[in-house]
């Protein structure tokens, strides 16, 4: 089990803290089984739509979402970077699932999970990383903490109920 390796720069960094009242193994598979990773990867009252999920080094990460539930259109085309089961999550979309590089909208992000045992269930930490301060402050702007605090307790909904 392991935290970060990296510490943070507070002028590039977003990071989230949650407990979640599940096994770092539920909150595991919240977020491999692509039917209930679609549950929760968008903020209500958003859907999401998984084209491709394969948490694995260089395992694709490519999501569509939609206001209605009817009309799709590009969310994430991203890549993970680590995935060890039950302990860490990273990802980027600055290279697509095909490895290239991308210039994603409105920002490009490296986003890292650590998941850690807790007397109440996980702790599950995000941190999110930036190329510039000025990327950082977008992104924060846009709603990060926000946006992803309700992505997070959605995923501790689904996790909760396994």
């Amino acid at each position: 089990m392991r935290a970060f390796l990296d510490p943070s720069d507070p002028q590039l960094d977003l990071e989230l803290q949650y407990i979640i009242n599940a096994s770092r193994d539920a909150v595991w598979r919240a977020w491999e089984d692509p039917e209930l990773f679609a549950k929760w990867w968008l903020p209500e009252p958003m859907h999401a739509r998984v084209d491709q999920l394969e948490l694995r080094i260089g395992g694709p990460l490519v999501t569509q979402m939609s206001e209605n539930g009817q009309t799709f259109v590009p969310h994430m085309n991203a890549l993970f970077l680590e995935a060890q089961q039950g302990e860490n999550i990273m990802f980027t979309n600055a290279l697509d699932s095909a490895r290239r590089p991308a210039r994603p909208e409105p920002v490009a992000i490296t986003a890292e999970f650590a998941l850690s045992d807790h007397p109440d269930g996980t702790l599950y930490e995000v941190r999110v990383r930036h190329a510039s301060a000025d990327d950082r402050a977008l992104h924060e702007q846009l709603g990060f903490h926000e946006g992803w605090g309700a992505v997070i307790a959605a995923l501790a909904r689904v996790a909760e109920s396994l």
